[in-house]
């Protein structure tokens, strides 16, 4: 999208009487994310990372009756699909879930630019936990609740408040002992940049291989270093024994929340328990850049309060050994806003999300 027509999307959606609309700059628009709570799917980083990889980012503000300060934003991406078009606001709209008539506002808006856009179905996956107070106001609007979700519907959100020693205590004990273990055998944690990208895709690509799940290509994640890195919102640690790189992560910050997005690991030397120490790196990073929270992104739904049989759990396979993993850090299990869909073509949508498989393979982040 032209600088020209993002111009055009926030003319129309910040219309306040005759007053004179601009453009806010990339840190206004970040203060008021951050400001609020927001997500970092919601920053303007997040958009232009985005539009380098096939899509295009819209940004529409619900202005104050002065049209001077924001009282709501959404981020949309807006990309083809092999059927249609769809536009989708990833953990958001931006808003205080109380201001009904920032909500209501947004929503005319984002089902104004769908209906401009000629796009198959609008998808949008609020940052709130459960049912959205808003549920009612999104039915009237034509909203429906989603079957699926792109992003993860359920994760393990740490609390970094207290100190580090209270952090640890909130641990199950085998991970504060896996932690120690790392550090006792030798295993060192140093801070990558962007020289050390290939080192990262490197185990990407061997833990893809041996876990059978799906990544991007290199390009990627240089592209998302390159944006957030700079600003200090992103951490690329790496854990070595001696010289045989053991692991990676790539974590992001942005105001009071952190974020696990990007993590791989060599089947070598798994005894020596790098990934503990690298979680345990990246929370302090975290807490050190004024971070109260860190989330693990993603367990599976069906995962409980965190009190099941562990080993009952393994058994099940798949993911629910990553969650015996994140579940040790002492974080609390966090279920997110269902996903919502306004569909504007009924028969287009069908098939989009009959093919949801490759829909997701497009839009996960």
């Amino acid at each position: 999208m032209s600088d020209c027509e993002q111009v055009q999307v926030f003319m129309e959606a910040g219309q306040v009487g005759s007053n004179e609309l601009r453009l806010p700059s990339p840190e206004e628009w970040d203060a008021f994310v951050v400001k609020k709570g927001g997500h970092l799917l919601q920053s303007w980083g997040w958009g232009e990372f985005k539009s380098r990889f096939g899509w295009e980012a819209a940004r529409l503000v619900a202005w104050d009756e002065a049209g001077e300060e924001p009282q709501g934003l959404a981020q949309v991406l807006v990309r083809n699909l092999p059927l249609g078009k769809m536009a989708y606001v990833p953990k958001g709209p931006v808003a205080d879930a109380e201001d009904a008539e920032t909500w209501q506002r947004l929503l005319t808006m984002l089902r104004e630019f769908g209906r401009e856009r000629r796009v198959t179905f609008l998808k949008i996956e609020p940052d709130v936990e459960g049912e959205p107070p808003l549920a009612q106001l999104l039915a009237e609007h034509g909203f429906r609740s989603a079957k699926r979700a792109i992003q993860p519907s359920t994760t393990i959100v740490v609390s970094l408040d207290g100190d580090p020693e209270e952090i640890l205590k909130r641990m199950k004990s085998k991970t504060r002992y896996n932690i120690r273990l790392a550090q006792r055998k030798g295993v060192t944690v140093r801070d990558g940049g962007e020289e050390d990208i290939p080192l990262l895709y490197e185990l990407l690509e061997e833990t893809k291989d041996r876990d059978a799940f799906a990544i991007h290509d290199e390009e990627y994640y240089r592209q998302a270093w390159s944006i957030f890195a700079p600003k200090n919102r992103a951490k690329l640690p790496l854990a070595y024994y001696g010289e045989e790189l053991l692991a990676g992560l790539m974590v992001f910050a942005m105001g009071s929340r952190a974020w696990y997005l990007y993590g791989a690991s060599s089947s070598h030397y798994r005894n020596l328990m790098p990934n503990h120490l690298l979680q345990w790196r990246a929370m302090c990073w975290a807490k050190e850049r004024g971070c109260t929270t860190y989330d693990l992104w993603g367990i599976p739904d069906e995962a409980g309060s965190g009190d099941e049989d562990m080993e009952a759990v393994l058994k099940r396979g798949g993911l629910w050994g990553v969650y015996r993993f994140k579940r040790g850090f002492g974080g609390r299990v966090v279920r997110y806003s269902p996903s919502y869909d306004y569909v504007y073509s009924p028969v287009l949508y069908w098939l989009s999300t009959k093919g949801y498989g490759w829909v997701r393979k497009l839009l996960v982040s």
